[in-house]
């Protein structure tokens, strides 16, 4: 559904590796396999029409269009950073709407985003890092929260599942 809708070589690499990550982590917290992994396969579906922070919504219109699953739709939708809420939305020109992620299969996708940078693993230490260095203090704490969140549910630092 990627390269048929035209994202480039990178994106498919980058949800390709997001994907391997988010099943990792999905089988230690007993999530559901396959919505993590078809979530996390098309969680950036909306980078083939747009490269800025509204490619969550223009993906999922595209998966909502292409009539996949509302739970996939709302892991792309969801898939930003630790999630933007309603006034956050408001403020980057998004529909004004809550893009939290709620769901453990959710959550586990965007965390997994997080922590691949292109195709290369990262530690959340660098992806917070990363989000500091942009002046994004607030996404820094809540990518952190989310960390510690699924750290929890998993039973171990998600940085050694792997």
């Amino acid at each position: 559904m990627l390269v048929g809708n035209g994202c480039d070589e990178q994106v498919v690499r980058h949800c390709v590796a997001v994907a391997d990550l988010a099943v990792k982590i999905g089988r230690k917290c007993e999530a559901d396999i396959k919505l993590v992994e078809a979530g996390a396969l098309l969680h950036d579906l909306g980078r083939c029409r747009s490269h800025k922070i509204d490619h969550a919504v223009r993906g999922a219109e595209i998966a909502s269009e292409a009539k996949l699953p509302d739970q996939v739709v709302k892991i792309i939708e969801r898939h930003i950073g630790g999630g933007i809420d309603r006034a956050e939305a408001k403020k980057l020109g998004l529909p004004e709407k809550d893009y939290t992620p709620k769901t453990l299969e959710e959550k586990i996708v965007s965390h997994a985003d997080n922590l691949i940078a292109g195709s290369r693993r990262t530690t959340v230490k660098e992806a917070v890092g990363w989000l500091v260095r942009q002046g994004l203090q607030d996404a820094a704490l809540k990518v952190l929260k989310l960390h510690e969140e699924l750290s929890a549910l998993c039973g171990m630092n998600v940085d050694d599942i792997g």
